[in-house]
């Protein structure tokens, strides 16, 4: 019924609007070519509107400027510009939330995703795929990364409920039923590769090869990377919190064992065990690094619930072109549900 329903759309002359959303920060080498490259793709295409939606995470260079020129003169691209950088992921939602379109499609401004790949995302949502990944084949990286990559969706599937595209980043479609699951989320810290990939019902993906950036440098340095890696096990799983608990319990089972084990020599066999400073102070500082290691897992989850119950605004926009003051308020909402 889903796809009839799209396709009787086109016979009937009615042209879906697609939402493109773009998240930048210091891309003024790439604003011209992500927008030029995207107009070429949908010059003759006669089934879709386009929509392009930018949001700027306070740009140091020149890119809101020339955001600015583009949307002046097209009213099809709609720019927020934020008063500060809150990162990639609450950038994206951002550009959900203000997304008109029937699909929502997310591209990075460095097109080292393939924009051509848009038309096949279109088919196969067309045909009734709900959400549609572009799967990285391959890409221009150290072996290290990659294979830590890899690492990481095999853990994060192996310890969670739902079930994340292997090599998946964030270009993908999302058909509008999806989306607005996603965005009623009340999630100040949102990881949305395991989100979409949870309210999918039918989702697919499209194997490609990365290229390789050719303007400007990358806005995820290894830190970064990890920051992001540890948000998206922390938001999937409570499995850390749980392999908190296992651990004290094994090592009170230890501790009972030994206290057992002293005990039952001194009573029965006469064995007098002479303190050891050394063993006390090695003993104390083991009992103390895992508790903190425990209680740092404790309190990232802590920390989580904190921010939530604050209810601040998602993010602050500064300025906004081609969106309506409602529009831009609405977006910074941390919505409750």
């Amino acid at each position: 019924m889903k796809i009839n329903n799209k396709i009787d759309g086109i016979e009937g002359g009615q042209k879906h609007l697609i939402s493109i959303v773009i998240p930048v920060y210091n891309e003024d080498e790439n604003i011209q070519n992500v927008y030029d490259t995207l107009c070429k793709i949908f010059v003759n295409e006669e089934r879709y509107n386009l929509e392009l939606v930018f949001t700027d995470n306070h740009s140091e260079d020149s890119t809101f400027e020339k955001l600015t020129k583009i949307a002046t003169d097209d009213s099809r691209v709609k720019v927020l510009r934020f008063n500060r950088n809150y990162g990639f992921q609450r950038s994206i939602m951002t550009g959900y939330r203000l997304a008109q379109g029937d699909a929502v499609i997310q591209l990075d401004s460095d097109l080292q995703d393939p924009p051509e790949l848009i038309l096949q995302f279109l088919e196969l949502w067309r045909k009734g795929h709900d959400v549609v990944v572009g799967i990285r084949r391959s890409r221009e990286e150290n072996y290290i990364l990659t294979s830590m990559r890899r690492m990481f969706y095999a853990f994060i599937n192996c310890v969670s409920d739902d079930h994340i595209t292997r090599d998946a980043g964030d270009f993908r479609l999302i058909d509008r039923a999806v989306l607005d699951k996603v965005i009623a989320l009340n999630d100040i810290n949102p990881y949305l590769r395991g989100i979409t990939s949870a309210f999918s019902i039918n989702g697919t993906g499209v194997p490609y090869d990365r290229a390789k950036r050719k303007h400007g440098k990358s806005k995820f340095p290894l830190r970064r990377l990890f920051d992001l890696a540890s948000d998206g096990i922390f938001s999937m799983t409570l499995f850390p919190l749980k392999l908190a608990g296992h651990i004290s319990v094994v090592i009170s089972l230890i501790t009972i064992c030994m206290i057992l084990y002293y005990f039952i020599s001194a009573l029965f066999y006469g064995n007098a065990w002479p303190g050891g400073f050394a063993t006390i102070v090695l003993l104390l500082l083991f009992s103390i690094s895992l508790n903190a290691s425990l209680l740092a897992i404790i309190g990232k989850y802590i920390g989580q619930i904190f921010l939530q119950q604050q209810n601040r605004p998602l993010v602050i926009v500064e300025q906004a072109i081609n969106v309506g003051n409602s529009a831009a308020l609405e977006v910074e909402k941390n919505i409750k549900t």
